[in-house]
């Protein structure tokens, strides 16, 4: 990680900021004319993409061993699954 550089880390944290911001204006300005389901399927990407960002660069796991990365990757398919599961289980 010495290669770390704060410009790097800037930048990331810059691309967060500017989806948060992203995230806000697909719900709240008018002028987009956004449904409330276009505004929705925005926003899950937008999260998906910076889940990713925080978990590869700011957990550092874009650097750990690839079976870490595929361990982590399993727990969370394994997650999904679960909720996939409990969620057909209450309706």
């Amino acid at each position: 990680m010495s290669s770390d550089s704060v410009k790097l880390y800037s930048a990331i944290y810059f691309a967060l900021l500017f989806a948060a911001i992203l995230n806000f204006v697909l719900f709240e300005v008018e002028f987009f004319g956004f449904s409330y389901w276009e505004a929705f399927a925005g926003t899950m990407i937008i999260s998906v993409v910076k889940t990713v960002l925080i978990v590869a660069y700011f957990q550092h796991l874009r650097w750990e061993n690839r079976s870490l990365t595929y361990l982590m990757g399993l727990a969370l398919a394994l997650t999904m699954l679960l909720m996939a599961a409990a969620a057909y289980s209450i309706s």
